[in-house]
């Protein structure tokens, strides 16, 4: 019965969102408008179709009795543990796969950074908020992956949209995998370049695609990502690299979960697959994740860094990133180099974890385990009900609904930590099995 209650609740919420989905056709709005009457909907932001969306996802939650899974507040620290509202959970929901963020070394450089030029640069860097920290930091990952040069942002998210945005235009074309960053999207809207997606780490469609659109663009660019966040895996590199030398092309690596995770040191997909990172156009990546500051970087040829930081809007009218932030993700970068052991305990507990939730007939999807391993569950309201019961069970994990994902592939997304204990691994999985299979436990 409470089986049939669950799907009569999805069917209905399912409607309703589509239903707020359907834009007006223009015909439509301009019939509705008038010089003496513009209807609220408007000029109300109570009553946009997006807002409405998260109305009834959160009417649909309460009446299954789930509470929401956002907005946690962590008392500290959150990295393989956290504490929530004084109570502690084993955390498989922060991007601290190296466990830096509470690394006595970080912090204590963050503090002298503030100690020495204050919490802000107060300005743009072209301006007058230049600081040493500031080219040491991309002189380090610059040198990390072997490339000329290398620019900071402020935002991880800012940085693919004010790069994409300003280095393509409506000539050219924006070839990317279908499941790629909200962030790569935003930027080619922006740039007003044609979009065309290819399906999921399919190199064979891309190069079809290209045999007979790129005569008819300017310039392209084809975006990939090294460790795809929901899914775990990771693309043939060497394809994508041989694809656009043939079609003269750009290619777009975003490293934003697999710089600081893949490869002997952490220095990402190239390294991983043994591949000359030169080959690479473009390498984004952000300094949130393993590197457990904040802001995002691009590195590669000196003509494209110079370029970015005299023209891109979200370089050049941006304050600069705070000395915190840039003396912190220095001395994890430095950190991850010089204590390699971090990153063969994150692969270790990663294979552990997803070789167990395998074992114990849970869907992992795609997933290399590598740092990422997400459990599919099939529906929005089961990934949101899981959630809310390992809390219950003192276990931090997100749910990533529809429309993040399609609503069959609704799931957990479980980001490990090189701290994360077996124990801890072997109870997760255990409860997840219960709570996904109790009928398997009682046996």
């Amino acid at each position: 019965m409470s089986s049939l209650k669950n799907k009569l609740i999805q069917q209905a919420l399912e409607r309703k969102l589509k239903k707020t989905q359907q834009l007006p056709l223009h015909d439509k709005v301009r019939q509705q408008l008038s010089p003496h009457h513009i209807p609220e909907k408007y000029y109300r932001f109570d009553l946009l179709p997006e807002y409405q969306q998260i109305r009834i996802m959160d009417q649909g939650a309460q009446q299954l009795g789930v509470s929401s899974p956002f907005f946690k507040v962590h008392d500290g620290a959150a990295g393989a543990t956290s504490q929530i509202d004084g109570k502690p959970y084993i955390n498989f929901s922060s991007y601290d796969y190296l466990a830096m963020s509470a690394e006595p070394r970080v912090r204590q450089a963050a503090k002298d950074a503030i100690d020495t030029y204050g919490t802000s640069v107060s300005a743009s860097r072209v301006v007058s908020g230049e600081r040493p920290i500031h080219r040491e930091l991309e002189q380090a990952i610059a040198s990390t992956y072997g490339c000329d040069d290398a620019i900071v942002f402020v935002s991880g998210h800012a940085t693919n949209v004010s790069t994409i945005g300003h280095l393509f235009n409506a000539y050219d074309l924006v070839l990317h995998d279908e499941l790629i960053h909200n962030s790569v999207l935003q930027g080619i809207q922006l740039s007003g370049a044609h979009r065309l997606a290819f399906a999921h780490n399919n190199w064979a469609q891309l190069e079809q695609i290209l045999s007979e659109q790129r005569h008819q663009f300017e310039k392209v660019l084809i975006v990939i990502e090294g460790l795809y966040s929901m899914d775990g895996d990771y693309p043939d590199l060497a394809e994508f690299i041989r694809i656009k030398e043939q079609h003269h092309c750009f290619l777009m690596v975003d490293e934003a979960h697999s710089f600081g995770v893949m490869g002997a040191t952490g220095r990402g997909l190239h390294e991983h697959l043994g591949l000359d990172s030169k080959a690479v156009d473009i390498w984004m990546g952000t300094c949130s994740k393993s590197l457990a500051s904040c802001g995002g970087f691009i590195t590669g040829e000196s003509a494209l860094v110079e370029h970015l930081k005299f023209l891109a809007p979200g370089f050049l009218y941006s304050v600069g990133m705070a000395p915190t932030l840039a003396a912190s993700a220095l001395t994890a970068l430095n950190t991850m180099l010089a204590e390699p052991e971090r990153l063969v305990r994150l692969r270790g507990n990663s294979q552990y974890f997803l070789k167990q939730a395998q074992a114990a007939g849970l869907d992992t999807g795609l997933s290399e385990g590598i740092a990422i391993v997400p459990v599919i569950v099939g529906s929005s309201i089961k990934a949101a009900q899981l959630s809310s019961q390992l809390f219950n069970e003192g276990i931090n994990v997100q749910p990533i609904l529809y429309p993040a994902v399609p609503e069959a592939q609704a799931r957990l997304r479980f980001f490990m930590s090189c701290e994360h204990t077996r124990e801890q691994m072997d109870h997760t999985i255990v409860m997840l099995v219960k709570h996904l299979k109790p009928n398997a436990c009682k046996a």
